[in-house]
């Protein structure tokens, strides 16, 4: 995420997505905290942003790092 157009486009997926309780979009540091109920999982936060078409270069889920594959 370069610009604000990029963290939008986030920001504006996450609102969208069902289970996403809040989220934090940071352009500064080009990170997104997500934080979700139970029922929604990483793959599908992670397909979610990938789909913005911005580049995802790690991912972590509970504290662990997670595949961005």
């Amino acid at each position: 995420m370069t610009c604000g157009g990029c963290s939008g486009a986030v920001e504006r997926v996450l609102k969208r997505l069902d289970g996403v309780k809040s989220y934090d979009v940071k352009l500064d540091t080009q990170t997104a905290d997500v934080v979700t109920g139970e029922t929604l999982d990483y793959d599908t936060v992670l397909k979610t942003i990938k789909k913005t078409g911005k580049a995802v270069n790690s991912g972590e889920a509970d504290g662990e790092p997670k595949s961005i594959d």
